[in-house]
């Protein structure tokens, strides 16, 4: 099955201490309003560890039903004079607190790629995930993305770690690439990062994208504790808990 999804990736800018606030109006609050109204499904919640990336940050995944899906969620979203839903103000409201900005991206993903619901059926999980945002030459994301299913899956795979995501940007010149794997325990983070100056495998994978793939950036993520990927399912309204209880 080709994946025909669409999909939008936000970095969010948290304000203060509000991130596990945040993440769960986003899962429990924003996720079956979305669903219900828009049929969008959360692909992912989670928030960035600080030693690897900016902090305090969120990054957030939403899966739209293609193109056509994502442009009847825009054209929802934008037909008030304020580029708001109304109905939802009091949810833009509460996440303003929290949140002070972002920066998203639209994303098309690899056509081998599973959707989540593919995912959460499959049991994948991950103590942690890599999220790699790699820059490569104008034109060539559909390439990089072949060699990622052909070469890299095999070379992070020996090293423990798991296939999530792998998209090329959209409205940009094919060339920049996001990849997301699965991490099963700490350890096997630390085995992985050592491998990319000891392991041959991993030297493979640098060779087969070499002359394409200009530069990536690596950092390390932990799903929201609603975040489908830990729970094997979409967050529901029964998961709701007045945010003041939210540490």
């Amino acid at each position: 099955m080709v994946n025909d999804k669409v999909y939008i990736h936000e970095f969010i800018d948290i304000i203060g201490h509000a991130r596990a606030k945040y993440m769960h109006h986003m899962t429990a609050n924003w996720c079956p309003i979305g669903r219900a109204e828009r049929g969008q499904l959360c692909f992912g919640v989670w928030g960035t560890v600080g030693s690897t990336g900016r902090w305090p940050e969120v990054v957030n995944l939403w899966e739209e039903h293609g193109w056509d899906g994502l442009a009847k969620s825009l054209a929802h979203e934008t037909s008030h004079p304020g580029m708001q839903d109304p109905s939802l103000a009091a949810w833009w409201a509460e996440a303003a607190k929290y949140r002070r900005g972002g920066l998203d991206r639209i994303l098309v993903p690899a056509p081998w790629m599973r959707p989540i619901e593919e995912l959460c059926r499959a049991g994948v999980r991950g103590a942690f995930y890599a999220h790699e945002l790699v820059q490569v030459v104008p034109g060539s994301a559909r390439d990089f993305l072949e060699r990622v299913r052909d070469v890299g899956i095999g070379a992070y795979g020996a090293l423990g770690l798991q296939p999530v995501g792998a998209f090329r940007t959209a409205m940009r010149n094919d060339s920049e690439c996001v990849l997301i794997w699965a991490i099963p325990r700490a350890q096997d983070w630390a085995a992985f990062e050592r491998g990319q100056d000891l392991d041959p495998r991993i030297a493979r994978w640098r060779d087969a994208i070499r002359g394409i793939a200009l530069d990536w950036q690596r950092i390390l993520l932990v799903d929201a504790p609603l975040a489908p990927l830990r729970t094997g399912r979409q967050p529901q309204e029964s998961d709701r808990r007045p945010l003041e209880e939210i540490a």
